[in-house]
């Protein structure tokens, strides 16, 4: 990863929300009463909570820690990191990838993700919750090896390549159509017909031409001139 030689896409860890989680909810170091707190993190898209409001705490965040208190009647919206100016950090004997995500520059981290290339998936966070040290999260995903999930980039280059392929088999295609046969001394063979592209052309063209109308019948004293 150093080298440059492997992408791990954090894209394809997360869900087809784009959700790693969506209010996970986690155990907090010192309770009070009555108390839930969630977690929603999502690595490449930013999100709002709560959704029906424009202006909160968690807008265009990456990671977002809810607090909910008195059976959901107070929530509490905590910013816990955005996606500007996060940090990668790698490690090559463990093969663990470490994204940090902070709320302001030149801040300390409020999460900290390590994705971890592993057959098994699995996500865990630090067993006790505190408002005083960074969400750990731990990620255990096969998409979390370098190259593993990586998307394939249809770029200008591939889209000339196949428009080009299919250029050229229609043209053979279309040519062996118009192939003709004939008797020579060495036997029946077969040459393309001169005229195969202006027919393909004449038929692209050929329009249905309108019929000549007929010349009014005129009557004179109870009988038709025609």
């Amino acid at each position: 990863m150093r080298d440059g030689s492997g992408i791990v896409d954090l894209g394809s860890v997360a869900g087809e929300d784009g959700f790693l989680q969506r209010l996970e909810p986690v155990t907090p170091a010192a309770p009070p009463g009555n108390t839930e707190v969630l977690v929603s993190f999502s690595p490449c898209v930013p999100f709002s909570e709560p959704e029906d409001f424009s202006v909160t705490d968690c807008t265009d965040v990456a990671a977002c820690v809810i607090t909910r208190r008195d059976s959901r009647l107070m929530n509490h919206y905590m910013n816990y990191g955005r996606h500007e100016g996060n940090t990668f950090s790698y490690n090559d004997s463990e093969e663990i990838l470490t994204v940090s995500y902070y709320i302001y520059s030149h801040s300390e981290p409020h999460t900290v993700v390590h994705y971890q290339c592993s057959v098994n998936e699995s996500i865990t966070h630090i067993q006790s919750f505190s408002v005083d040290a960074p969400l750990q999260i731990w990620v255990k995903s096969p998409c979390a090896c370098p190259n593993a999930c990586t998307l394939v980039d249809v770029g200008p280059g591939t889209i000339f390549l196949i428009v080009l392929c299919l250029s050229v088999t229609a043209y053979f295609l279309i040519g062996s159509c118009g192939l003709r046969a004939f008797r020579s001394s060495s036997g029946v063979q077969m040459t393309p017909e001169d005229s195969v592209w202006c027919m393909l052309c004449y038929h692209l063209n050929d329009r249905p031409r309108d019929r000549p109308k007929k010349a009014p019948i005129k009557k004179k004293r109870g009988h038709a001139l025609i």
